[in-house]
C-alpha cells in the first residue's frame, strides 16, 4: 500500500532511510524508553540504543526494515495480520495510539510483552511519520501470559483460530499431516500437550499423536504413542466416553488416580504421570457417519486448569477435524483401490533363461485415480521374447481402461508379427484410430533374440516415447534413439521402422515412462540427463536394487505423474549350445 502524507511525494523518506544520525541527530538516544521512528509506509529510519539493545538487532538490520513484519506477533509468536495491528492503523490515519499489551519478536525468536505508544512524527525531509515507544507494561508479563488460556480468547481470536484450522487442515489429504497441523495450531495456544487417538476401520484404537512444544518445536513423544485397549461400552471415564461419541469433557489428574475400570484407563494414568498433565480437555472427533477418535488437549505448564466453558472452542475445532480426516480417509481408501487396480491390470514379468528381468510401477504422489502408464513382458510364437511400455493420455479410469486395451490388442499384433515391431505397432495404430477410445498414447515395442554366439539382440520401435537407456556394466550410458516414429492416435501414416543392437554382456536396459524424467521446474533435457548420469553410477547394482535406486535418485521431487518401469540384464557373454 502506497500511503503518503497529503502534499508529499511517494517516497519522501528515501535518502532518510540510510542516514538514520543525520536525520534525528541523537535525538531519540534522550528518550528513556526503546524509541523507533517509522516513515509513511512503517518502514524503520531510526532507532535508539534501548531499542537495539531490546531487540539485539543493530542499528543497520533494524533501519530499513518494515517494523510490522520484522517485529509484531500475536501471543504465540505467530506473525500478526496487519488488518489486527494497530500500530498500523494509527499510522495511516495519522493518529495518536496506544496498548497495554502488544507482542514483538527479539533477534532470537523469543517474545516480548510490551506497551506501546505511537504519535505522528515530522522528519526532517518535511515527511510525516510516526515515533513509537516501546516500554514495559504495568501488569507484569508472566501474569499477561495465563490470559492467552482459551477461556481469555476474544472472540475476534476465536474466530481466526477456527478460521485458520478450516482452512490449514482441510488443505492436506494425509492423516498424519492433519494431525500435525491440528497439533500446531492447538499447542502452545491452547494447551501444552496434544493427544491425539483414532479409532482404525476395524474398529480398534491406537494413540496416534502425543506433542508437546520445546523450544518452538512440536516434539512427539514416540513411546506413548501406538496401539490402545478396546473401547469399553459402560466406562464412565472421559477418554472412553469420548471415544464412543459422548460429549466433551474436563478431566484432571486425580481423574485416573482410582482403581482403572478397563486398559484405557491403564493408559490414561500412564499418560498424566508422563506428561504431568494437571488438567484436560478431551472431545471426540466425530466424521459424517461415525466417531473417528478424540482429541486431548493438556496442561502442564501453565497452572490455570480447563474448565467447562474452554468446551466449546474445543469441539468447533473436533468437529473441523473430523470432516478433514473424514476426507482424508476417503482419500487414502480411494488411492489404494486405484493402487491395487492398477496393479492387476499390469502383468507378471515372464522367467527368461539367461536375463534378469524386474518391472516397478510407482503411483502418482498426489492422484487418487488409476493412470495410463504400463508395460508388459511376453513371449512370441517363434519363442522370443516381447517388451513394451507405454503411457496412455490421462489419469482416470478412461486411460486406465485404454490402457488395457492396447496392451490386450497389441499382444495380439505382436504374435502374428513376431518378426517386426514396427508392423505390429503400425497395426495397434490403426486399431487406436478405429476401435479403441484413446486420446493418444507413446510406446516402446522390442523383441529380444538370442543369438548363436551367446549375445542378446534388441529389435525396437518407438511410438514417441521416450527413448529406452542402455547401461554398460562399466558405466558408460546411451539412450536409443533409432527407430523414433509418431505417436499413436494421430492419424497420420508415416512409415515406421524398426531399430537393431546387440546388447553388450552384462549391460542393462531401461524401459520408463515420462514420470521418471519430466519435471515443471526443469527442460526434459536435464531430466534425462539426471536419469543418465544415476544409471551410470548404479551400473554394478544387483538388478533390483538398480531399479529401486534409480526410481528415488532420478525422478523429480516435483514431479506428480506415475511410473512405470522396466528393466533387463544380459549375462556374461555364453556361446549357445
Amino acid at each position: 500500500m502506497d500511503v503518503t502524507a497529503p502534499g508529499h511525494g511517494a517516497d519522501p523518506l528515501r535518502v532518510s532511510r540510510t542516514a538514520p544520525g543525520e536525520l534525528l541527530g541523537g535525538e531519540l538516544e534522550a528518550v528513556m524508553a526503546a524509541a523507533l521512528v517509522v516513515d509513511d509506509e512503517g518502514v524503520i529510519v531510526a532507532v535508539n540504543g534501548r531499542s537495539r539493545s531490546l531487540f539485539q538487532w543493530s542499528a543497520e538490520e533494524l533501519v530499513g526494515q518494515d517494523a510490522h513484519d520484522l517485529l509484531h506477533r500475536d501471543s504465540h509468536g505467530h506473525p500478526l495480520p496487519r488488518s489486527r495491528c494497530g500500530l498500523r492503523e494509527a499510522l495511516l490515519t495519522y493518529s495518536t495510539g496506544h496498548s497495554d499489551l502488544d507482542w514483538f519478536a527479539r533477534a532470537d525468536g523469543t517474545l516480548l510483552g510490551l506497551s506501546w505508544l505511537i504519535t505522528p512524527y515530522c522528519l526532517s525531509s518535511g515527511s510525516l511519520g510516526a515515533l513509537v515507544l516501546l516500554y514495559q507494561p504495568q501488569k507484569s508479563v508472566e501474569s499477561r501470559e495465563g490470559e492467552a488460556g482459551t477461556t481469555r480468547l476474544t472472540e475476534l481470536d476465536r474466530l481466526a483460530l477456527l478460521a485458520e484450522t478450516t482452512t490449514r487442515l482441510t488443505s492436506t489429504l494425509d492423516v498424519d499431516e492433519a494431525l500435525l497441523r491440528l497439533a500446531a495450531l492447538t499447542v502452545p495456544r491452547l494447551a501444552d500437550w496434544a493427544i491425539v487417538d483414532l479409532i482404525t476401520e476395524v474398529d480398534e484404537v491406537r494413540r496416534a499423536l502425543v506433542v508437546q512444544q520445546q523450544d518452538g518445536v512440536l516434539v512427539e513423544r514416540v513411546d506413548l504413542q501406538g496401539p490402545m485397549p478396546p473401547v469399553p461400552q459402560e466406562s464412565p471415564m472421559p477418554l472412553s466416553r469420548a471415544l464412543r461419541g459422548a460429549a466433551s469433557t474436563v478431566a484432571s489428574a486425580s481423574t485416573y488416580h482410582g482403581p482403572p475400570d478397563s486398559g484405557i484407563a491403564v493408559e490414561q494414568q500412564r499418560l498424566f504421570t508422563e506428561t504431568g498433565m494437571h488438567s484436560a480437555a478431551i472431545a471426540p472427533i466425530r466424521g459424517l457417519r461415525e466417531v473417528l477418535g478424540a482429541l486431548t488437549l493438556g496442561r502442564s505448564h501453565r497452572p490455570e486448569p480447563f474448565t467447562a466453558a474452554d468446551l466449546p472452542l474445543l469441539e468447533d475445532l473436533t468437529r473441523r477435524a473430523g470432516l478433514a480426516l473424514d476426507n482424508a480417509r476417503l482419500y487414502q481408501r480411494q488411492r489404494k483401490v486405484a493402487e491395487t487396480m492398477q496393479r492387476h491390470l499390469l502383468p507378471q514379468m515372464p522367467t527368461v533363461p539367461g536375463l534378469e528381468m524386474t518391472a516397478r510401477y510407482v503411483p502418482a504422489p498426489h492422484a487418487s485415480q488409476v493412470g495410463g502408464d504400463w508395460y508388459d513382458a511376453f513371449s512370441l510364437i517363434d519363442g522370443t521374447t516381447a517388451l513394451a511400455i507405454g503411457d496412455v493420455v490421462g489419469h482416470d479410469l478412461d486411460a486406465a481402461g485404454g490402457m488395457a486395451q492396447i496392451r490386450n490388442m497389441l499382444r495380439a499384433f505382436a504374435w502374428t508379427q513376431p518378426d517386426s515391431p514396427c508392423a505390429a505397432v503400425t497395426l495397434l495404430d490403426q486399431a487406436v484410430m478405429r476401435i479403441i477410445q484413446v486420446p493418444m498414447a507413446t510406446m516402446v515395442l522390442a523383441r529380444l533374440t538370442l543369438c548363436d554366439d551367446g549375445l542378446w539382440k534388441l529389435h525396437w520401435t518407438n511410438a514417441g516415447h521416450p527413448p529406452p537407456l542402455l547401461v554398460t556394466h562399466d558405466g558408460r550410458t546411451r539412450f536409443l534413439t533409432e527407430g523414433h516414429g509418431l505417436l499413436l492416435g494421430t492419424g497420420c501414416t508415416t512409415p515406421r521402422t524398426d531399430a537393431v543392437l546387440t546388447l553388450p554382456p552384462r549391460s542393462t536396459l531401461v524401459l520408463y515412462t515420462d514420470g521418471l524424467v519430466e519435471s515443471r521446474r526443469h527442460p526434459l533435457d536435464e531430466g534425462m540427463d539426471q536419469l543418465r548420469r544415476h544409471a551410470a553410477s548404479l551400473a554394478r547394482r544387483p538388478l533390483d536394487s538398480f531399479s529401486d535406486s534409480l526410481l528415488v535418485q532420478a525422478r523429480p521431487d516435483d514431479n506428480d505423474d506415475d511410473v512405470a518401469f522396466l528393466a533387463l540384464r544380459t549375462p556374461e557373454s555364453v556361446r549357445a549350445e
